[in-house]
């Protein structure tokens, strides 16, 4: 297992897993991205979105994607968009190096903290997730403003 920084020949494999985990979440529709936009902010000059991947055998099996945000009271933020891990190769500590990975990451760029979301019906990511020492909050409520569609 080797997990390193996606490159530009990368993406469309990243882009099938994200695309497999939409169909998973039973919103295969609302993927829009490409594999040339997930490259264009991921290996900009100065990227603020990173993409990892696990490669066993030379076969991308795993991806996680982040973000910069930044938090007024708490500072500097990477927030884990994606933690994505073919179905067949689950429960083989690939997300769990996959996550280790994101961390050590944000420990060394000194964010104050990694954060995520996680679907409230997917008991296994949630399973998954309790095995860190991490806080689940139900008080926030999720808010979207389309760009596109006005």
């Amino acid at each position: 297992m080797e997990i390193r920084q996606a490159e530009a020949p990368d993406f469309v494999s990243v882009h099938s897993l994200i695309c497999e985990l939409a169909a998973y979440e039973k919103a295969p529709n609302e993927v829009i991205t490409n594999a040339d936009i997930l490259s264009q902010f991921c290996l900009a000059n100065n990227p603020f979105v990173f993409c990892w991947v696990c490669e066993i055998d030379e076969q991308i099996v795993a991806t996680a994607v982040c973000y910069i945000r930044y938090s007024t009271w708490k500072g500097p933020v990477l927030y884990l968009e994606d933690l994505i891990v073919k179905e067949t190769y689950r429960r083989n500590g690939i997300g769990t190096a996959l996550l280790n990975h994101c961390i050590s990451f944000a420990k060394k760029r000194k964010f104050e903290r990694l954060s995520w979301q996680v679907l409230d019906w997917n008991q296994s990511a949630i399973d998954f997730y309790k095995k860190f020492d991490v806080t689940f909050d139900d008080t926030w409520v999720n808010v979207t403003f389309n760009l596109t569609e006005k």
